[in-house]
C-alpha cells in the first residue's frame, strides 16, 4: 500500500478502515484494489477504449508511474468494451458525490442487492451443513459439477412442474450471471446475437469479449453485429418480430430488467414461433419470475415447443436473498439441438465440467431449504415486503406527473423522463436527493430518458426517499 499517494485513495483506505457498513467496505475494497492496480500501469494501456470522463480523468491522475512492459498484447475484444461496466461507474459517481458533501445520507436505489434478512429456515439449514462440516460423518468435498442431484431435482419440480424438464437438464451454478459467460463460450465467434433494447448489459458485454459484436458505432450507440430488439411503451416492451433481423442467439429476459415488464402468453408464443422459423436459440432470463403478479409465465417452457429452442437461466439472488450466497441454474432440455443434430445439453455439460467445479455444498443446502414448503413460503413473504416497496415508489412518480412503467412484475421501476438525459437525470436526483438510481442509457440506446429504480431497500429507506423525491419536484 505505499504506493498509494493520491489523496482520493488514500480517504479510500482510511474508509476501509474506519467505515461501519460492510457492504460499503466490499465496494471501496474493489474499487481501491483497481485504482491500485492501474497506478501500477504503463501510461499507454490505461482505459485506452473508455469514453467515461470520470475514467480519463482518473487514467491521466494515474499516468505519473511506469512499470514493466510484457509482449502480450491485450485483447482486441477488451479494448471494444465500451466505457467500464455500468454498475462500477454508478458506484463510482456516488464515491465522489460522497467526496463532495461527507455528511450525505445516500439511499441507494440503483445497483439491484437485496436488503432483508435470509429466512432463518434456510440459514440455519446452511449453518447446520457448514458445522456438520467439522465432522467425520458430515465432512463432503467436491461434489457433481452439475449439482446435486436432490437440488436439480427439487429445481425441476419446484419450477418446471408438468413442463417436461427433468432434473438430468437443470445445471447448478453460483448464479445467473457467470452462466450468462458459460453459454457464450459454449457457441463459437462467428455466431450472431439479438438482445432487447434496453436490457441487462452483461449480455451485450459479454458478447463483446466473447467477440461477435463487431465495431462499436458512436452515432447509434450500438455495437454493428448485434441485433437490438427495440422494447419501449410505444410496442407494450415487445420487438416487431415481423421485421426482427434473424440471430443465431436471443438474449430475452422476462420479466425484464430494467423496464420490469413481463412478456404475456402470446408473445412469448410469437418469441418461440420466430426462433423456431429462424432456427434460432432463445437464452431466456427468468432471474426475477419470482415477482410475477399478473399470471404472466414464469418460465419459456410454458410455451410449447420452446424444449427444442430456449435455454433458461434463473438465480436464487432476487428470488431468496442469495446476492452473496451466490446460486443459480440454468435448463439445457435434451430436445435442444445443433444445425447438425448434436445435443446441446452435451456441449453444455463438457463446459461446465471443464470451466466449474460445482457451487458450494453450503450454498447448495440453503437452496434445499428455500425450495421446501416452509422454505418456499418465507422467501414469497419477503419477495412481498419488496413488491410493496415497488407500490411506494410506483406511486410517488405517479403523483408527481411521471410515467411510471415496470413495479409491478418485478422489483424494479422504470421512469421517463422525455426530452430529458437519463445521466442528467440520474445526477440531478443524486445532487439534490442523495439518493441512487440508474440511467437508462446504462441498459442501452432505448434506454436513453429513462431512470430505473429499485424496490430493495427497508421500508424506512424507501419512505424516507419518497418524501425527498416528492419534494425534488
Amino acid at each position: 500500500m505505499k504506493r498509494v499517494q493520491d489523496p482520493c485513495m488514500l480517504f479510500l483506505a482510511m474508509l476501509l478502515s474506519n467505515g461501519k457498513c460492510l457492504q460499503c467496505q466490499k465496494k471501496m475494497r474493489i474499487f481501491l484494489v483497481q485504482m491500485v492496480w492501474n497506478s501500477t500501469s504503463p501510461p499507454k494501456t490505461i482505459w485506452t477504449s473508455s469514453n467515461s470522463e470520470n475514467e480519463s480523468k482518473v487514467g491521466k491522475l494515474l499516468q505519473s508511474q511506469k512499470g514493466h512492459f510484457t509482449k502480450v498484447s491485450r485483447s482486441v475484444n477488451m479494448e471494444n468494451l465500451q466505457n467500464g461496466y455500468l454498475f462500477p461507474e454508478i458506484f463510482m459517481r456516488e464515491f465522489l458525490h460522497t467526496q463532495k458533501y461527507p455528511n450525505a445520507r445516500v439511499i441507494r436505489l440503483g445497483i439491484g442487492n437485496t436488503t432483508e434478512p435470509i429466512p432463518d429456515i434456510i440459514t440455519s439449514t446452511m449453518a447446520e451443513h457448514a458445522h456438520a462440516l467439522a465432522t467425520v460423518e458430515g465432512y463432503s468435498g467436491y461434489g457433481a459439477e452439475q449439482g446435486h442431484m436432490e437440488l436439480r431435482m427439487s429445481i425441476a419440480e419446484r419450477f418446471y412442474k408438468n413442463m417436461g424438464i427433468g432434473g438430468n437438464e437443470v445445471f447448478v451454478s453460483d448464479g445467473a450471471q457467470c452462466d450468462i459467460s458459460r453459454l457464450q463460450m459454449l457457441l463459437g465467434s462467428n455466431v450472431t446475437v439479438a438482445v432487447q433494447d434496453p436490457s441487462f448489459p452483461a449480455y451485450i458485454d459479454s458478447s463483446v469479449i466473447a467477440g461477435r459484436a463487431g465495431n462499436f458505432q458512436q452515432e447509434t450507440g450500438k455495437y454493428k453485429n448485434i441485433v437490438y430488439l427495440n422494447c419501449t411503451p410505444e410496442n407494450n416492451f415487445f420487438p416487431d418480430l415481423s421485421t426482427a433481423s434473424r440471430a443465431d442467439l436471443i438474449f430475452f429476459c422476462s420479466p425484464n430488467n430494467p423496464t420490469g415488464n413481463a412478456a404475456s402468453w402470446h408473445q412469448l408464443k410469437q418469441l418461440v414461433e420466430f426462433a423456431k422459423a429462424n432456427g434460432s436459440i432463445i437464452v431466456y432470463d427468468s432471474s426475477y419470475a419470482a415477482y410475477i403478479s399478473d399470471g404472466s409465465p414464469r418460465s419459456i417452457y410454458e410455451i410449447p415447443g420452446a424444449r427444442e429452442v430456449a435455454i433458461e437461466i434463473s438465480s436464487f439472488s432476487k428470488f431468496a436473498g442469495f446476492t452473496g450466497v451466490r446460486l443459480g441454474w440454468t435448463v439445457v432440455p435434451e430436445e435442444l439441438l445443433y444445425a447438425n443434430g448434436f445435443p446441446v445439453i452435451k456441449d453444455y455439460n463438457r463446459i461446465v465440467c471443464t470451466c466449474f467445479n460445482g457451487a458450494s455444498n453450503i450454498a447448495q443446502s440453503g437452496g434445499l431449504a428455500c425450495l421446501s414448503a416452509v422454505g418456499y413460503q418465507a422467501i414469497t413473504r419477503v419477495i412481498d415486503y419488496y413488491k410493496e416497496n415497488a407500490e411506494i415508489i410506483v406511486d410517488t412518480f405517479r403523483s408527481l406527473g411521471l410515467k411510471v412503467y415496470g413495479g409491478k412484475n418485478a422489483p424494479y421501476i422504470w421512469v421517463h423522463f422525455p426530452g430529458l438525459s437519463s445521466w442528467d437525470v440520474f445526477n440531478e436526483i443524486l445532487e439534490k436527493t442523495d439518493i441512487v438510481t440508474i440511467p437508462g442509457k446504462g441498459f442501452g440506446p432505448a434506454g436513453e430518458g429513462y431512470i430505473r429504480v429499485g424496490a430493495f431497500g427497508h421500508r424506512e429507506t424507501i419512505l424516507e426517499a419518497s418524501a425527498r423525491l416528492r419534494n425534488l419536484f
